[in-house]
């Protein structure tokens, strides 16, 4: 009697996770649909509500000194572990294998789908919101190869000038003298005076603890939807990390699109007041130019790149001589799950909208006279 009783009570439990799972994916499957097809409806839900809900997440979470995201995936694979070797041992003692498993599976289907619902609060609307560069004024557009010549030059100029500024090791390779997420929250909130949709405070981007778990996924850093945090990986190339952490905090901001992200991290790095900070956004703006215009105009590109100063060389060799060490299938598993990711969500480029940053550093180089001007002198 007694176990008759338990098998039913187990059985509603089932029921009722797997109809709470249900419920939860099918709002989580509104809300992308709403998004999607009324922008606008994104828009409203990233500055009514998303805005302040994050900025009360991450006055929480910027708190603690480490990255609570990481420390959360690591306990969340050790509760399945767990999970998995508990009800095995429970079929071995016990029997009951189907019930036993039904309970598991709608445990974890329950799990997953309050996932999913966090996910889309903390970052899956925000991907159909209205760009940056819309509400910024900005209109990207495809570049010619002139455009990409003289965008490149401009760069190579700003780079040279810069590569002296910064502290370089016994290699030649710069190094961050300062920590840099002081640095890099202030670089944000200065472009915030400029652009009000990233205005206020930010929390301190976080270093990764196993930065070697990110670098063998491909990954220079990222953002956390759960949590809003900042994370990056801390054993890239130092000119890399100015500009990935300002990359990763513009996401705090709702703005998910990678290459906006790229651009809003090369706007806040050039204009911050650290030297080191302006050599990694110019440095990674023109990696990034360069990329487009050796496909262009290779001749043009052979050019320019015999410009670029010695001084900055060793950051372009190491950080290419750190990427290989990395190659493997494991990033390039990481490198098309990321890409099949970021196509879910809209970017229909998948992992090359990161080279899209092209376009808006042209429009930003368009319409600044200043930097037009410079360039022609």
């Amino acid at each position: 009697m007694k176990k008759s009783k338990k098998r039913q009570a187990v059985s509603s439990a089932c029921k009722y996770r797997f109809l709470a799972a249900l419920v939860f994916l099918l709002i989580s499957g509104n809300l992308l649909l709403v998004s999607t097809l009324i922008p606008e409806t994104a828009e409203w839900y990233s500055d009514r509500i998303y805005r302040p809900a994050a900025a009360a997440v991450s006055g929480l979470t910027g708190r603690v000194l480490f990255s609570l995201s990481e420390f959360g995936l690591y306990l969340l694979i050790l509760l399945l572990l767990f999970s998995v070797v508990y009800t095995i041992r429970k079929i071995i003692r016990n029997g009951s294998a189907g019930r036993r498993l039904l309970s598991w599976l709608s445990g974890i289907c329950l799990a997953a789908s309050l996932l999913a619902f966090f996910f889309m609060l903390g970052a899956g609307i925000n991907y159909h919101r209205v760009s940056f560069s819309e509400k910024a004024g900005i209109a990207a557009e495809p570049c010619t190869a002139e455009d990409l010549s003289r965008i490149c030059s401009w760069l190579t100029r700003e780079v040279n000038a810069r590569s002296t500024q910064v502290t370089r090791d016994e290699n030649g390779v710069m190094t961050l003298t300062r920590p840099e997420g002081p640095d890099a929250a202030a670089a944000m909130e200065n472009l915030g005076t400029v652009f009000p949709d990233l205005s206020g405070s930010y929390p301190m981007p976080k270093k990764v603890f196993f930065s070697q778990i990110l670098s063998s996924l491909d990954l220079t850093g990222i953002f956390s939807a759960f949590t809003i945090e900042a994370n990056y990986n801390g054993d890239i190339t130092p000119y890399n990390i100015p500009f990935t952490v300002c990359h990763e905090l513009s996401h705090l901001r709702g703005f998910m699109q990678e290459e906006e992200a790229n651009f809003i991290a090369f706007l806040a790095c050039i204009q911050s007041d650290q030297p080191d900070f302006q050599y990694s956004g110019y440095l990674s703006g023109w990696v990034y130019c360069m990329n487009a215009l050796y496909t262009a105009d290779h001749d043009t590109w052979s050019t320019i790149r015999s410009q670029l100063s010695p001084t900055a060389e060793p950051d372009l060799t190491a950080n290419r001589e750190f990427w290989a060490d990395y190659q493997g299938i494991l990033s390039k598993v990481s490198t098309q799950v990321n890409d099949t990711y970021l196509k879910i969500n809209g970017q229909s480029d998948g992992v090359l909208s990161y080279d899209r940053m092209v376009e808006l550093i042209a429009a930003y180089f368009r319409d600044n006279p200043a930097v037009s001007e410079g360039e022609q002198q």
